[in-house]
């Protein structure tokens, strides 16, 4: 009997492309017996993902196969499936769908997050308009905050975040945050939109103005207060940070009225600081993982210092109050003014101290006289920030604690340890 002349492609089959979507009560092992079948048949992954939303399940398997096989596959995994109580459909990929695919993978990717003390269906479809109107595709969206209670009593600080994402090149970058920098104002709650590269995820060091970002109040403005001059003090200051005039010319005149005041009042007030809400779990996570911690302030070393001891930054420099012999304030200061252009001076040198590059610095603040620093960070926020500094940030948050830092550069809730979790 003559033997049929086999072509070395027939007798290998043709290879076949096949996306399996996999929903249903998710379970231990599920994935492992889904997997376990595919190897069976030697299939390839091309691609996968997995979400568990509320205990269900969401599973996508891109396989590659041949198609003498693809068929035993299919009716096994419907068995199997069926067996499970969940649910699979099956999708053919054509190789030139699949080329495409491929071929977008070496463009830009950007993360967005949004955050707020709740995430809305409408905050979420606002987002998402300008993103598809960017020409943008959504990879995926993560919850990166724990789960809400229902009762806002319970724990009415909560915190929520999801981060998306992205792909494509965006028509109109600077338009694109300018729509999110409007909208996280009209809708109330946060946006950052960055480029996914190699520097977001290993940033190193984190530079802090102090008054207003760390602690809930402006120094100068206590110490006016116990000289019987803060009236006079604090218009000062309100113009300074809202960039109305030179902050050196405003320190100047701000201290000087000051002159006569024991200095013994200021130990009560460090005590006595009004802390930003979640800066102790700010930085209990950021010194475990690895990063170097500066405060950067226009206000006073005694309490940089004070701060430094108690959360256990690495760096602080700050302006030095003048004391005479009596004890009590001369008016006048010592050595240089740590101002706007100084923050970001320090900042470059700190970043070459710890032989980082300056795009691994992350810089917080919220007065005029922290433009400079954000701006030369490769992440600058502005942290409750006056209108000025808000409009011209390209990154802010307004509606959460400091900690809400922590999802900017990636961080979700299940990194944190319990004890490390807002009570």
């Amino acid at each position: 009997m003559a033997k049929k002349n086999i072509s070395v492609q027939e007798e290998k089959g043709t290879p076949e492309l096949i996306l399996i979507n996999i929903t249903g009560a998710d379970r231990t092992g599920l994935t492992a017996e889904l997997m376990e079948t595919l190897a069976k048949y030697d299939a390839t992954v091309l691609d996968i993902g997995q979400a568990d939303i509320h205990h269900n399940l969401s599973l996508g398997i891109l396989f590659k196969t041949v198609d003498i096989k693809s068929g035993d596959i299919l009716k096994e995994l419907l068995v199997k499936t069926n067996a499970m109580k969940i649910q699979v459909s099956f999708s053919i990929i054509s190789p030139e769908e699949y080329n495409d695919w491929v071929s977008r993978q070496g463009k830009n990717r950007y993360i967005i997050t949004i955050l707020g003390r709740k995430i809305s269906a409408k905050q979420i479809a606002a987002t998402a308009r300008i993103i598809s109107s960017q020409g943008l595709n959504i990879d995926s969206i993560t919850r990166l905050t724990g789960r809400i209670p229902l009762d806002d009593t319970v724990k009415p600080m909560t915190k929520a975040c999801i981060e998306f994402s992205v792909r494509g090149t965006p028509k109109n970058m600077e338009g694109m945050q300018a729509e999110f920098m409007s909208l996280s104002k009209k809708l109330n709650y946060d946006i950052s939109l960055q480029e996914d590269t190699i520097y977001r995820r290993s940033r190193r060091l984190i530079c802090f103005d102090m008054d207003s970002t760390l602690i809930e109040t402006e120094v100068i403005d206590e110490l006016a207060d116990r000289a019987g001059v803060g009236d006079q003090v604090r218009a000062i200051t309100e113009s300074a940070m809202r960039g109305e005039i030179d902050f050196e010319e405003s320190f100047r005149r701000r201290v000087a009225l000051l002159k006569g005041l024991d200095i013994s009042v200021m130990k009560e007030i460090a005590e006595n600081l009004p802390i930003a809400e979640g800066l102790e779990r700010l930085m209990s996570v950021l010194k475990r993982s690895g990063y170097k911690t500066a405060i950067l302030s226009g206000g006073f070393t005694y309490f940089g210092n004070y701060l430094k001891q108690k959360y256990n930054f690495d760096y602080v420099y700050a302006n030095e109050l003048e004391v005479g012999p009596d004890g009590k304030l001369t008016g006048n200061y010592v050595g240089d003014i740590v101002d706007g252009k100084r923050k970001k001076e320090l900042l470059r040198l700190l970043a070459q101290v710890e032989n980082i590059n300056i795009a691994q610095t992350i810089a917080v603040g919220d007065g005029a006289n922290d433009l400079p620093m954000l701006s030369e960070a490769g992440l600058g926020i502005a942290f409750h920030a006056k209108p000025k500094v808000k409009a011209e940030a390209s990154q802010s948050i307004s509606t959460i604690g400091i900690d809400g830092i922590l999802y900017f550069l990636g961080f979700k809730d299940s990194y944190i340890t319990p004890s490390e979790k807002d009570s």
